[in-house]
């Protein structure tokens, strides 16, 4: 589904990502680990186009490289960013309406909107509430069902537990689990390794910007010197 070749990111002057290479297969779940500062979420801004990179970034083997944000989206291409950023002024359900502005078929759009009304009914009920007012992991509910509302290939998931309480990350999780049994493609990116190792099936650990390691989550997460060597995981 998504691969990537010797991709390079830059801040400026500054390289934050050397070189990496990876893929996602249809349907599987792959996760992007690592400290803070390894790259990750530098490497999902490439994906989606609003970082400077070089390299290869392919989805479906469409070239998407020198492609704009929205080509991205609309070639299936969808994020749930780091800190939820939702709209806080706009009430929860025109946060979901928006996450399927590209789409042309509205009456299905606000079927779908019923449809996350009914996954998380907590969102149902606060739907004319501005967003700004819900509560940390109810944001994080909307940015990933928002996210979906663009029916994408593939989701990027960027650090969905960061700042939940453990009951909420439970939740979240249980979630990207159940998106996953429905055929849903994920890169996640964690520093939950153990979380989102039991939900992947291929990891990769990123250190200083590079690939310090991959593998089936079986064997990475057994890997208890790998594990320890990587400060910030936990």
């Amino acid at each position: 589904m998504l691969k990537i070749e010797n991709l390079k990111v830059f801040h400026g002057p500054i390289e934050a990502v050397h070189g990496i290479s990876l893929t996602v297969g249809k349907g599987k779940c792959v996760s992007l680990l690592g400290p803070n500062g390894a790259g990750k979420t530098s490497t999902i801004s490439a994906i989606c186009g609003v970082a400077s990179c070089t390299g290869t970034i392919r989805l479906e083997n469409v070239d998407l490289s020198t492609k704009h944000i929205e080509a991205r989206v609309r070639s299936g291409i969808s994020v749930s960013p780091e800190g939820r950023r939702v709209f806080s002024n706009l009430s929860v359900e025109e946060n979901l309406i928006l996450g399927g502005a590209i789409r042309s078929d509205l009456p299905e759009v606000k079927k779908d909107v019923g449809k996350w009304f009914d996954t998380f009914p907590i969102l149902g009920e606060r739907s004319r509430q501005p967003a700004g007012t819900l509560s940390g992991g109810e944001q994080q509910m909307l940015a990933i069902a928002r996210a979906l509302m663009s029916k994408p290939k593939i989701l990027l998931l960027d650090e969905p537990s960061l700042g939940l309480a453990p009951m909420i990350v439970g939740q979240i999780f249980a979630m990207i689990k159940t998106l996953k049994a429905e055929g849903m493609t994920i890169l996640l990116v964690e520093q939950n390794a153990h979380q989102a190792l039991q939900l992947s099936d291929y990891a990769y650990l990123l250190n200083n910007g590079q690939v310090h390691a991959e593998g089936t989550a079986e064997i990475l997460g057994n890997s208890d010197s790998l594990m320890a060597e990587l400060t910030g995981i936990t």
